[in-house]
C-alpha cells in the first residue's frame, strides 16, 4: 500500500481542513514570528496553542461539531470576506478596463462612472443624479 493511500484511509471520517484551521494556522505562525522578533519566549508559546487546537480540528471525528465551529467563524468573519473580496474585484475590473475606459466622479454626488477612453471631451450625464458635466476621456 502506498504512502498516499496510507494518508487516505487515516483521513476517511475525519474533518480535514478547513476556513477556521487556515485562520489558526496563520495566526499561530504570526504569533511565533512576532515573539521571535520581539525576543518574547511567551508569545512564541502562546503561538503554539492555535496551531495545537487547528491540528485537533483536522484530525477530529466529530465531524458535525467541528462544521458548526466552522459556521460559525464564517459567519463571524464573513463581512471581512465580502468586502475585501468586493474591493479585490473591483481593482481588478479596473485593471483590465484601464487601456478601453476612463473613471471619473460626478461633482455632485460623488458617484463613480467610465467613460471610453479616446473620445475627446465628452458630455458626461450621471445615472444617479441626472446631473451633466464635462470630462476629458
Amino acid at each position: 500500500m502506498k504512502f498516499k493511500d496510507k494518508v487516505i484511509q487515516f483521513m476517511t471520517g475525519r474533518n480535514g481542513g478547513d476556513q477556521l484551521s487556515t485562520f489558526l494556522i496563520v495566526t499561530s505562525l504570526a504569533l511565533s514570528l512576532i515573539g521571535q522578533a520581539a525576543n518574547l519566549e511567551f508569545l512564541v508559546f502562546v503561538g503554539y496553542l492555535p496551531l495545537g487546537y487547528a491540528l485537533f480540528r483536522i484530525l477530529s471525528r466529530n465531524v458535525e461539531k467541528r462544521r458548526l465551529e466552522n459556521y460559525k467563524f464564517a459567519i463571524l468573519f464573513s463581512p471581512l470576506y465580502g468586502r475585501s473580496y468586493r474591493f479585490a474585484t473591483r481593482l481588478k475590473m479596473r485593471a483590465e478596463e484601464a487601456k478601453m475606459h476612463k473613471y471619473v466622479k460626478c461633482p455632485q454626488c460623488k458617484a463613480m462612472m467610465r467613460v471610453p477612453r479616446g473620445k475627446g471631451k465628452l458630455m458626461v450625464t450621471c445615472p444617479k443624479c441626472q446631473n451633466k458635466f464635462p470630462s476629458k476621456s
